[in-house]
């Protein structure tokens, strides 16, 4: 049972419209029903969602989509990319479930994966990569980092034709796999950041290894549950089971390997702004998704020294 939380002291037409906001910084926006699944301080009904719009002068409903007056200019392009979420989405959903399957099989040290971004959200573009977000054992947040993204660009390889764009190209294959968040396990108990946009970070990725991982998380910080109470009910549809196939011995990574892996993530992260040094709206995109990390986003040092930003 979802429990009330101090949010739904607020007026409706207030939750939906901070939902909406919330929404707009991430670049989308939902239908009346969807939104009030989403809804800040716990599910509405369509109904009501309908009702919140009519009383609130600065919302409106555009193309089947909530968003704000000065923001309709946007929702034929959301609508467009939810449109070519739900013809390529299924697929890449595979691929992921795929990639997950073996990636945790190599790294042992991995305690939960959930798809994140927009295959998550439903705005995923053929040309997107997928945004994974990553629970792993203390001491091995930069092993992970180079497991995904050398497992990652051995496994894009086998999609060379894929659609990219200025996020997604790379020399040899495109990016299809992203480390979006990576979190050692202390650092989950309790979150130094317990705010609505990481509380629905947390509510919108699918966990799809290691839902007990996550339930911890919601568990060691109840102040998530005061923005989004729909945490306590979180589940899991596309949850695999690796237990089944072979798996690397625990004993072959050690975590004394993480100081190598950090100067090995640290060199990849320079060469990626370099390639990415003409293309600032690319830029600018990753810093927004940097700053919704913080401070969990790898290599922040070298971010504010370099004046740019990377997703971890």
């Amino acid at each position: 049972m979802i429990r009330l939380s101090p949010a739904e002291s607020t007026s409706m037409s207030d939750r939906v419209r901070q939902s909406v906001a919330l929404l707009r910084r991430r670049g989308y926006a939902l239908a009346p029903d969807r939104l009030g699944a989403l809804c800040i301080g716990g599910p509405i009904s369509e109904t009501d969602v309908r009702w919140a719009v009519a009383a609130c002068g600065e919302l409106t409903v555009a193309h089947g989509l909530v968003v704000e007056r000065s923001a309709v200019a946007r929702a034929d392009d959301i609508q467009r990319r939810a449109t070519e979420h739900d013809s390529t989405a299924g697929h890449y959903v595979g691929v992921t479930l795929r990639f997950v399957s073996a990636l945790v099989a190599l790294a042992p040290f991995i305690r939960g994966v959930s798809i994140a971004g927009s295959l998550a959200s439903g705005g995923f573009r053929e040309s997107d990569d997928v945004d994974l977000n990553l629970i792993v054992d203390d001491g091995y947040r930069h092993l992970a980092y180079v497991a995904v993204n050398l497992l990652g660009l051995v496994h894009a390889l086998a999609f060379r034709g894929k659609p990219v764009d200025d996020l997604t190209r790379r020399p040899l294959a495109p990016r299809l796999m992203t480390a979006n968040l990576i979190l050692e396990r202390s650092q989950c108990r309790p979150l130094a950041r317990q705010d609505e946009d990481m509380a629905f970070e947390l509510l919108v990725s699918t966990p799809v290894y290691g839902l007990d991982a996550f339930r911890e998380v919601i568990e060691a910080n109840p102040g998530l549950l005061d923005h989004f109470p729909q945490l306590a009910c979180m589940t899991a549809p596309l949850l695999i089971d690796v237990h089944s196939g072979p798996c690397l011995p625990r004993w072959l990574v050690p975590k004394q390997l993480d100081g190598a892996a950090r100067r090995l993530g640290e060199t990849a992260w320079r060469y990626m702004q370099w390639t990415r040094r003409h293309r600032p709206e690319a830029l600018a995109r990753v810093a927004f998704v940097r700053s919704t990390m913080h401070p969990y986003a790898l290599f922040e040092a070298l971010a504010t020294s370099s004046g740019v930003a990377e997703r971890c």
